[in-house]
């Protein structure tokens, strides 16, 4: 690579067996690790589908069993993968100002038999839908965000209750009920007590109108900025009785909303007025307030912390929490997030793992090359810089190690070995269909 140039395949390789030897002792035989690191290798290739079949394409192999043995069969503890990764990407991204942000994504699923399927609502597809809903806590910085944790939720009637149906899944005993805002805040517990800085967090309405959650957070001295119905009631000067948020974003006079950026976006910064109120009795509970400058659409927050604020902190903090939803966007665009084809309790959550390790890799990579940013190169003869490299870039330039291990006759050996397949589950659905069919 010419000299000067933000793309170093060399230390881009250098970083991913960084990454490697960083989770290498967690398998205990050598089978299972060449596995992971062929897996993650097919996560971060482009590969048009992240699933065993064609990540054990990518990466040479004759059959998809290796892969579909390391997600399934192979002895290792994917928690303690999770472990390394989270503390991967402190060690990559941390610095001051770091926040938590939880929210949930759908996986939307054909069937039944997938641990935690059931009707529900999901943002994925803006609607109920029969799919899976993770639970998941990314970690933001000025140097980057990624994903950092992940929790499966599982309905309480539909899946809790069923033990033959828990049985068939693989979800274990200890597996018990947990709502949403409470798997986020063992999440937040746990990375908590790992180490990882972060004086804030953030999310949307499902957990920010859970008084347990912030409760839990206030307990634990951790400021939050959680996003609430227009509807929630606060408390104006210690008053008695408790007035819709909305209500007093209607009573606020003009002189009430000041003019910040809520980040940078697509388009440049982000900006929205905003105003921010003292309710209750502490001395930094505060009612935080956007308003669209178009159209008028009005934004609610119930905001705290342990020491005395600024309202631009906490529209920053409020700002950050669309970083959660660029991190579902790469992780599924990127790596894979939602390709899997698995049904079993232990398959997701290694699955989901190594896709969240892949994206903390990406993310590592990215925050390394705006660190060493160069100067503009010298073929480029315009005025205006290149921006840095971004998650999908360098995804896309990691084919420098990673080509795909293809050739000619292992093209056509999977070609005969899908259509086999595709042939032997087209006859199990016929045969199904016969069956199910009336006989008089």
């Amino acid at each position: 690579m010419a000299a000067g140039h933000s793309v170093d395949p060399a230390h881009w390789r250098e970083m991913f067996d960084q990454a490697m030897a960083r989770i290498a002792g967690r398998f205990g035989r050598v089978e299972p690790r060449a596995s992971a690191r062929a897996y993650l290798l097919g996560l971060l290739s482009t590969a048009e589908r992240k699933n065993c079949w064609q990540l054990a394409e990518q990466a040479g192999h004759a059959r998809p069993g290796s892969m579909q043995r390391l997600l399934r069969y192979a002895r290792w503890d994917a928690d303690a993968v999770r472990d390394d990764l989270r503390a991967y990407a402190v060690e990559h991204l941390g610095t001051d100002g770091g926040v938590l942000i939880m929210d949930e994504t759908g996986f939307v699923k054909k069937g039944h038999a997938s641990a935690g399927v059931q009707r529900q609502y999901t943002g994925t597809a803006g609607r109920i839908e029969n799919a899976q809903v993770g639970v998941f806590l990314a970690y933001a910085t000025s140097r980057g965000r990624t994903l950092i944790d992940r929790r499966l939720y599982l309905p309480e009637h539909s899946w809790c209750a069923d033990s033959e149906r828990r049985h068939a899944a693989g979800i274990p005993q200890e597996v018990q009920f947990r709502t949403k805002p409470r798997l986020a805040w063992e999440m937040i517990a746990a990375a908590l007590e790992a180490g990882v800085e972060a004086r804030w967090v953030t999310g949307d309405e499902a957990y920010g109108q859970d008084p347990q959650l912030r409760a839990a957070l206030e307990t634990r001295g951790t400021g939050y900025v959680m996003a609430v119905a227009c509807s929630a009631r606060v408390r104006i000067n210690a008053g008695r009785t408790a007035i819709r948020a909305d209500t007093v974003a209607e009573r606020l006079p003009a002189t009430a909303w000041q003019r910040h950026s809520a980040g940078a976006g697509a388009k440049g910064p982000r900006y929205y007025d905003w105003a921010w109120i003292h309710i209750g009795t502490g001395g930094h509970r505060h009612l935080l307030i956007r308003r669209n400058r178009t159209t008028g659409e009005l934004a609610f927050y119930l905001c705290w912390s342990t020491t005395t604020v600024t309202l631009a902190e906490l529209v920053r903090v409020a700002g950050v929490r669309w970083s959660v939803e660029e991190c579902f966007q790469a992780a599924k665009s990127q790596v894979g997030l939602d390709h899997y084809q698995v049904r079993n309790w232990t398959s997701w959550h290694r699955h989901i793992t190594l896709v969240m390790l892949a994206l903390a890799f990406l993310t590592a990579v990215a925050a390394s090359s705006a660190h060493a940013r160069p100067a503009q190169p010298a073929h480029l003869t315009s005025d205006h810089p290149a921006i840095k490299l971004t998650v999908p870039e360098i995804r896309h330039l990691l084919a420098f190690f990673n080509p795909p291990a293809v050739s000619a006759a292992t093209l056509l050996h999977w070609s005969d070995w899908r259509r086999q397949h595709q042939a032997t589950a087209r006859r199990s659905h016929y045969r199904r269909c016969s069956s199910d069919e009336p006989t008089g």
